[in-house]
């Protein structure tokens, strides 16, 4: 699932007759298995339907969309979010119908096998766009992702990765905190925070999506890469050392580094606007949080939380705790955040892979990605641009930001794409029932290989 969040955009588009003449001559060829021109419908004006749970707030799409005018005045987009717990319910009848979206969100793993057949296979236009070594233009994790059956089932938005914490940088400094490196140090800071009336660190634990990354990241600082495995099939799910993942997860409950009612906590909005509004030191998100890094989104999210004329604070990335005390780093991992599939009942399908294109293989398009850090854009090349992007307390924001995009640009350990719907499942019941005392790390971690050998995962 994808699970993410706000951010915002901007770009410049290039000329006129000469551009609008290439894009006709060339879109109206694209579109894999589009069928004739007359029902694509034109490349270059026309109204399309939008539908997405990210981004999560309406105001970055207009953006990308008002950029998008910029070069293509005459097509029309209409973005309609949908709450990713909705997201299922709502998208299937539309599709089924006809009548909803022509452009909607792909993510890959569970929702490519439930949408591919939705989905145009869009093979040509990533070739049409970018030549016929096409894949080496894109971030490969943004590819694999959301490929099925030889079927490209989206173009890759941008892609993001989870493994790390956020710490909100007013509070560390107040009490004169270091992010903390280690399980014991973890707990240490958590002391310090709540002998002071404020919260350590929360999460919500009532979502699949981020109870996975959390447990991901616990199964790295335990033995490095051995989430992948068994989510291959190449390992099992109640290895000890799986086990021992669940035993440290129970622990950051007992302990209280989890705030109290974890389990019964959405990560949007209650996680995230507890964290933002200063309750809480820490947050467990990805890369996609970088966006709140810059003041115009941290403004923007203070305001939707309900928080009037408060200042904007410097948050800050830091690397998961060593929480397994045997002295790996806890590697991070990640996917294509999102890819815009077209619909193949979409009677606007030319104007529909103009926009698709445009946003996923233009640099202006990318550009415009890059700039809101919330997603890092799967075109190679298109970085950042820190001389306009205005952070919040640049001193202190601007290397580690800097350095986490960095970072994330060599990760090819995937995060949801292995997994199926009923694995996925079968981890946030692992998770509740352990948290809860309900069941052990060893029995949960049993009933987990069932349900992953149920589910028709084949183990070596």
């Amino acid at each position: 699932m994808r699970l993410l969040p706000i951010s915002q955009s901007r770009l410049r588009p290039l000329s006129v007759l000469a551009a609008a003449v290439l894009a006709v001559s060339s879109l109206a060829a694209c579109g894999g298995s589009s069928s004739d021109t007359a029902a694509a419908g034109s490349a270059t004006s026309g109204t399309i339907n939008w539908w997405g749970w990210t981004p999560t707030d309406t105001a970055t799409a207009e953006t990308y969309i008002s950029a998008f005018n910029k070069q293509y005045p005459n097509i029309k987009v209409n973005y309609k979010l949908v709450n990713i717990s909705d997201w299922v319910a709502a998208l299937r009848p539309a599709l089924l119908s006809g009548k909803g979206p022509d452009v909607f969100d792909m993510q890959p793993g569970a929702y490519v096998a439930q949408f591919k057949s939705f989905a145009e296979d869009q093979t040509k236009l990533a070739q049409d766009a970018l030549g016929a070594d096409w894949k080496s233009a894109i971030a490969p994790i943004g590819v694999s992702g959301l490929t099925a059956d030889n079927k490209l089932t989206a173009m890759p938005v941008g892609s993001v990765y989870a493994g790390m914490l956020w710490i909100n940088g007013d509070i560390f400094k107040k009490y004169n905190l270091k992010p903390p490196t280690t399980l014991a140090e973890w707990k240490n800071v958590c002391q310090t925070l709540k002998a002071n009336k404020v919260g350590c660190f929360v999460q919500g634990a009532a979502q699949e999506g981020f109870d996975q990354d959390t447990l991901q990241s616990i199964a790295n600082s335990v033995q490095p890469g051995l989430w992948t495995k068994v989510s291959t099939g190449d390992a099992k799910w109640n290895e000890p050392a799986i086990v021992k993942t669940l035993t440290i997860w129970k622990d950051l409950f007992d302990s209280g580094i989890m705030q109290e009612g974890a389990i019964g906590y959405q990560q949007y909005p209650d996680a995230n606007n507890d964290f933002l509004t200063g309750k809480y030191g820490m947050v467990m998100m990805g890369t996609w949080y970088t966006q709140y890094a810059t003041t115009k989104a941290m403004t923007a999210a203070l305001s939707a939380a309900g928080v009037s004329g408060a200042k904007p604070f410097p948050i800050l990335p830091i690397a998961f705790p060593d929480v397994a005390g045997a002295g790996s780093t806890s590697g991070m991992y990640g996917d294509a955040d999102f890819g815009l599939a077209i619909s193949t009942k979409s009677k606007q399908k030319a104007a529909a892979e103009t926009f698709v294109k445009w946003l996923t293989t233009a640099k202006e398009g990318q550009q415009a990605i890059a700039d809101q850090l919330n997603d890092l854009p799967s075109l190679k090349g298109v970085e950042p641009d820190f001389d306009t992007i205005q952070l919040v307390d640049p001193a202190s924001q601007k290397a580690p930001v800097q350095d986490l995009i960095e970072k994330a640009s060599t990760i090819t350990e995937p995060r949801e794409a292995l997994l199926s719907a009923d694995v996925q499942n079968a981890i946030l019941a692992a998770a509740t029932s352990v948290a809860t005392g309900k069941a052990t790390a060893q029995q949960a971690a049993d009933t987990l290989q069932k349900a992953a050998e149920a589910a028709g995962v084949t183990f070596k």
